[in-house]
């Protein structure tokens, strides 16, 4: 009896004690002394552009008390007038009463900012506090953002398909701001930013000239299309190239493939040329194809000394096209850095396609794709010289070869010669294959984290081409892709010399 008795008395005691802590966590710590603390005192956002808005960040208000603890208020010091805008508990605002944090919790709190126009063209830094008034406490989180102005194409047309989609668009007289117009050519401002909505559309018997040290931000699925008989003439410089990529600018956008669509080159013109500028994080860096079906419309396009980097589809993707490529350095795609389809022109001149793509999923297809035929139709390679270049990346064999020898009257005219090329193909018939050296591993490279693919000086022994051929062609680009001069000695392969 008196076991039981003193197990009754000690089940009431617990029950007592559970029941007064239980209630103690239920009321509120009200002392003076009693706050929160933050997961970090100051959130800054990288440069925004004016208008768009920011990515969404976030701070964690922590209750580390025993009770819970009631926040009277969360508000923004500027009130209404702030260009920042919070969330709390699953609402948006700038001012919230009231909330509760309950004992050894935590809350979060997201954070965006819109940056209004300043019609200045270097960044502006906008500022406001987060206020927390917990039992009489005042505690402040930082919030800076730096924004800056741009011209924004935005659509305001669209072309509607059968299939119920669309593709907004607007054209490149639209925006009369952004530039000065001489004759036929649409020149853009270089003074801010070009920030593109939808896809911008260099019309027929338009050119669009962009020079040196325009920057070209594209939202997502956007893209710039020149239409037949349009014409794209991109001039940058070593050391002030012309920058294409996405509209995001916060850091964790930095290097995210797949953020804008593409450059799209159709055909009716000869001096589609872009030079020195760094194409990157989009679906395609540049297409050059056939808009119609008749093969031998006029059109070119003159590729140099640019890099196409990260894309989640293909760098150069071109059908039935006339390509002139040389000092150009185009890696880590998805799936192809170099996509050639239904034949055409094609001359490539010390270009480096190193393809070592890690992102999102693995690659399966190789950096390099040549194809003449669309099923059993066989279509006019007329040109394909493949010169002083690199072929490289993590799969084993880094070419495909989809060449229809079929029709005598189109006979493939690939030519590959003074390259190094990681492939387990036959490069033995010397009607095709000239001096190359043929590979099982791969290179390695100065930095190929930042996209710099210039061999390292211990490869030079087993990349490097002592011949006419490969002279010849050096001297039509005596500097390489860095700005560094090609030597007669030993002329490298690749975008980068080696000395």
């Amino acid at each position: 009896m008196k076991i039981k008795a003193f197990y009754k008395f000690g089940v009431l005691v617990f029950a007592f004690v559970f029941a007064f802590l239980s209630c103690k966590k239920d009321k509120f710590v009200t002392d003076p002394s009693a706050t929160v603390r933050f997961s970090q005192d100051s959130v800054l956002f990288d440069t925004v552009f004016t208008t768009i808005g920011s990515a969404t960040k976030n701070i964690r208000v922590i209750n580390n008390n025993k009770q819970k603890i009631k926040i009277s208020t969360i508000q923004l010091t500027k009130g209404s007038s702030s260009q920042f805008i919070i969330n709390v508990d699953g609402a948006s605002g700038r001012t919230f009463n009231d909330i509760e944090i309950a004992a050894n919790d935590s809350l979060y709190i997201f954070i965006q900012v819109n940056v209004n126009p300043t019609n200045v063209n270097s960044p502006a830094i906008v500022t406001d506090n987060i206020e927390f008034t917990v039992n009489g406490n005042l505690k402040k989180v930082k919030l800076e953002a730096w924004g800056q102005d741009a011209y924004y194409h935005y659509a305001k047309n669209a072309l509607y398909f059968k299939d119920g989609s669309y593709l907004a668009y607007s054209t490149v007289d639209t925006l009369k701001n952004s530039y000065d117009k001489i004759g036929n050519d649409y020149v853009w401002k270089n003074d801010k930013p070009h920030v593109i909505y939808g896809y911008l559309v260099v019309d027929e018997g338009q050119k669009l000239v962009i020079n040196a040290g325009t920057r070209v931000y594209f939202n997502y699925k956007a893209g710039l299309w020149v239409y037949r008989y349009g014409e794209l003439r991109v001039y940058g410089q070593y050391g002030n190239e012309v920058i294409f990529q996405g509209a995001r600018r916060e850091a964790d956008y930095e290097d995210e493939p797949g953020q804008w669509d593409r450059i799209w080159i159709n055909e009716g013109s000869t001096n589609n040329i872009i030079d020195y500028a760094i194409i990157k994080n989009g679906y395609i860096g540049v297409q050059a194809e056939l808009l119609g079906d008749t093969l031998g419309v006029k059109n070119r396009l003159r590729l140099t000394n640019t890099r196409i980097q990260n894309m989640s589809m293909w760098g150069l993707y071109c059908l039935a096209y006339n390509v002139y490529a040389a000092n150009n350095s185009i890696n880590n795609c998805q799936e192809h850095s170099l996509n050639v389809l239904l034949g055409g022109n094609y001359n490539f001149i010390h270009c480096t396609f190193a393809n070592y793509w890690e992102k999102q999923k693995n690659r399966e297809k190789p950096a390099m794709y040549l194809n003449n035929h669309a099923g059993s139709q066989v279509l006019p390679l007329d040109t394909f010289n493949f010169i002083n270049c690199i072929v490289d990346g993590k799969l084993e064999n880094e070419i495909s070869f989809d060449l229809d020898n079929s029709n005598v009257n189109y006979p493939p005219r690939h030519k590959f010669t003074s390259c190094w090329m990681k492939t387990t193909n036959d490069m033995s018939d010397v009607n095709h294959f000239n001096e190359i050296v043929k590979s099982s591993s791969s290179l390695t490279y100065e930095s190929p984290g930042t996209y710099f693919f210039q061999p390292k000086p211990s490869e030079l022994s087993v990349k490097g081409f002592i011949s006419s051929i490969a002279t010849l062609n050096a001297q039509k680009f005596p500097l390489d892709l860095k700005g560094a001069a090609r030597t007669s000695v030993t002329v490298c392969a690749g975008a980068y010399q080696v000395n």
